[in-house]
């Protein structure tokens, strides 16, 4: 156990917050799945029925789920064309990654049956992260740290083999990719049965893991609030790091692949699939693809540097992501919505501005980590800190302190557009994913003003605005 002076303050209300999202969270994520196939579809109401065992049990589920598992595991253990190292730990150590997340979005496309989507892949091909949005408040550099790196993946050759043979097995298969779709309860309970009994497992080896492997927080000493936050930082079996897999893998190519599943569904139901769920499709394969492609970023996220591996991010990666980020392909299957093309332009428009912002603010981010005498970064202004680090405080860092929280937000807007305005279900990823965002901000500001003090405050003084410029 940690040592008491070295224990990060309570978050998310302690042991009964702790408790009550690990109800709260599942609970939502199967009244989403329910409430967007049912006629009403009011994200407010309650759901048209609850399902019993026999709907949420099924073991062709839980071997499909564990499959997509296995599959995704042994991709992640390809030969890496390259090995990233991650932030500096408590022993001063670095852990090495491998990058190689971009053949596995393309194997697993061609593997189940992507060929259909081809025009579309190849017209928007680039996750953050989330799908995941990298922490950058106040952008800081000492040192190596990890970047964009301009090719992501294995072996060249390696990939093409493997493709052909993946593409060729899916085929002669024939895989009903459709089918998908009438197995998403069940998948998201084995995917929920999933996350409780690997976040147990976690919390058990971390009993054992060094104080120097624990994570800021998640070492509380209360079973409940460590098992939800995570107590170790970077659980690893043997070389196999079991967070940085679940961050950018399962969870995130899957939601992917039930998005083209419902597509594919769509087109089977009404002989095309509508514009509305062509945009939806196109839109969330730009971001995971723009996060599988540049990978390396993730290990500078505070989900990797700072939050312990625990019930949080398990769920979240496993089940959430790709049950909970797909709802609006679920609700365009079973509510068409007519889309104009001057109103899909629009839409189109509006997406591209919050990728430029979020894609540009990361890139400017990482360029100026890796090398800050680059001539794209060189003439930005810093601020010195006493740590020796410097806080970028012009170019997209200067507008706000988190302009990557704000191309992701306006991206989210453009995702729930194409679902018309006449039900608020499809909106509410927005909904949560301002409130994520906005938590994880006070959490950054929180913690940047531990770290840099006076430097900080006047950061904040340069620089006002948190994530939405003159607003807030």
């Amino acid at each position: 156990m940690a040592p008491q002076g070295s224990r990060a303050p309570l978050e998310f209300g302690g042991p009964l917050g702790a408790a009550a999202l690990m109800l709260l969270l599942p609970a939502t994520m199967f009244h989403l799945l329910l409430v967007a196939r049912s006629g009403p579809a009011r994200l407010l109401g309650l759901p048209p029925y609850l399902p019993g065992l026999e709907a949420l049990w099924s073991p062709g589920a839980l071997l499909l789920w564990l499959t997509w598992l296995g599959l995704q595991a042994a991709f992640y253990l390809l030969p890496a064309r390259k090995m990233a190292e991650g932030q500096e730990l408590k022993d001063k150590s670095r852990l090495r990654y491998p990058i190689n997340g971009a053949w596995d979005w393309a194997l697993s496309r061609e593997l189940h049956g992507w060929g259909g989507a081809s025009g579309l892949a190849g017209s928007v091909t680039t996750w953050r992260a989330r799908a995941c949005a990298c922490v950058g408040v106040g952008v800081e550099v000492k040192g190596h740290s990890p970047q964009d790196s301009p090719y992501a993946g294995g072996s060249g050759f390696q990939a093409l083999v493997l493709t052909a043979l993946l593409v060729g097995l899916g085929v002669s298969v024939g895989l009903p990719l459709g089918m998908l779709t009438e197995m998403l309860l069940p998948l998201a309970f084995v995917a929920t049965l999933t996350a409780f009994i690997f976040s147990l497992l976690l919390y058990l080896k971390a009993l054992l893991a060094p104080a120097s492997a624990l994570a800021p927080g998640g070492n509380s000493g209360n079973p409940v609030y460590d098992f939800f936050l995570g107590r170790e930082l970077n659980p690893r079996i043997c070389s196999f790091d079991c967070k940085y897999f679940c961050e950018l893998r399962p969870g995130l190519i899957g939601w992917v692949l039930i998005n083209l599943a419902l597509l594919v569904q769509e087109a089977e139901f009404r002989e095309s699939p509508s514009l509305a769920m062509w945009l939806v499709n196109g839109f969330q394969l730009l971001y995971v693809g723009d996060a599988l492609w540049h990978e390396e970023a993730v290990l500078t996220t505070m989900d990797i540097t700072h939050d312990g591996f625990g019930f949080m991010l398990a769920f979240g990666d496993l089940a959430w992501v790709p049950f909970t980020y797909s709802l609006q392909a679920q609700f365009l299957l079973h509510h068409p919505q007519p889309l104009a093309l001057p109103t899909a332009s629009a839409i189109c428009l509006l997406n591209a501005v919050g990728y430029y912002i979020f894609r540009g603010a990361n890139s400017q981010k990482n360029t100026f980590r890796k090398n800050p005498s680059d001539p794209r970064v060189a003439g930005l202004e810093t601020i010195s800190t006493a740590t020796g680090r410097q806080l970028l405080v012009s170019g997209w860092w200067g507008m706000v302190r988190h302009p990557n929280y704000l191309g992701d937000l306006i991206m989210a807007l453009a995702w729930s557009l194409p679902c018309g305005v006449s039900h608020l279900l499809p909106y509410f990823y927005l909904l949560y994913f301002t409130a994520l965002l906005v938590h994880r901000e006070a959490r950054d500001e929180q913690q940047c003003l531990q770290k840099y003090g006076l430097a900080w405050h006047e950061y904040c003084r340069r620089v006002p605005y948190r994530i939405v410029p003159y607003i807030y």
